[in-house]
């Protein structure tokens, strides 16, 4: 059942400037939160293509892009030798946040995250190290869209093709239910149109748009991507051009609106 898979999970908690009144058990009904706006964005640690260390850059790339639901790559979640780069942006979009570290110190602490205009009621860390490689995970969160779950796992994939299969099959174990639409986002930093990696998950999820995101400047690569199950409820996908966007960080936003 649904509900014993979130009782076990991590309950996220509220940004300290927000009440958060939906549970678990007993979401609140309300308004069709649908089409939603679901975007996947590596920020590159918040420097951007000329260098500088910018997070009001990042932060103004999301006021472009407006979705409710953006999964972050490659940042920066605080230590005693780091801006905690997610504070910034919760702080300046007003969203709900959830972080799932791949690198823990008191130096320095770093990973994935996603940012939410709605609820954020459960979130789970997946573990997708492999061997002596960049460890590497994904974050699996649960969110409360005015009464209707949506299940979104935020990842990035590591750079050798028998890691990222590793980690594709241990992502794939994970969907375990029917009971949400499941949406994968993220860096999976596959290069090669017809890598294994992308054909097993096309078989879970079916073809979607893959529009090149990196490098930033001239995008060549279709690194990021977004995929959910069921299909029929992806409307939209594109990337995200601006010029801000092609100067704050090294990979461009992917965009996609998902039908209710």
């Amino acid at each position: 059942m649904r509900s014993a898979r979130l009782s076990e999970r991590q309950t996220a908690p509220a940004p300290a400037d927000t009440e958060l009144v939906l549970s678990a058990d007993a979401p609140v009904p309300g308004r069709d939160p649908w089409p939603l706006t679901v975007a996947t964005y590596n920020i590159h640690g918040a420097v951007g293509t000329d260098g500088r260390f910018a997070p009001e850059r990042v932060a103004a790339v999301l006021d472009e892009l407006q979705a409710d639901v953006v999964a972050l790559q490659e940042v920066p979640l605080g230590g005693a030798d780091q801006v905690d780069v997610l504070a910034l942006l919760r702080a300046h979009t007003g969203m709900f946040a959830a972080e799932g570290p791949t690198m823990e110190s008191p130096a320095r602490r770093y990973g994935n995250a996603v940012l939410s205009r709605y609820p954020i009621l459960a979130t789970e860390s997946i573990d997708l190290s492999f061997g002596s490689r960049e460890p590497r995970g994904a974050l699996d969160a649960d969110i409360d869209c005015r009464g209707q779950l949506l299940r979104v796992v935020a990842t990035h994939l590591g750079l050798k093709p028998a890691e990222r299969r590793a980690q594709i099959k241990r992502l794939l174990q994970a969907f375990d239910t029917n009971d949400a639409p499941v949406i994968l986002l993220g860096d999976v930093n596959e290069w090669f149109m017809w890598g294994r990696t992308l054909r097993w998950l096309v078989g879970h999820f079916e073809a979607a748009p893959a529009p090149p995101t990196f490098p930033s400047r001239w995008p060549v690569f279709a690194l990021d991507r977004i995929w959910i199950s069921p299909r029929r409820r992806l409307q939209h996908l594109a990337v995200h051009r601006s010029a801000l966007a092609r100067v704050a960080s090294d990979h461009l936003p992917l965009l996609a609106h998902i039908a209710g």
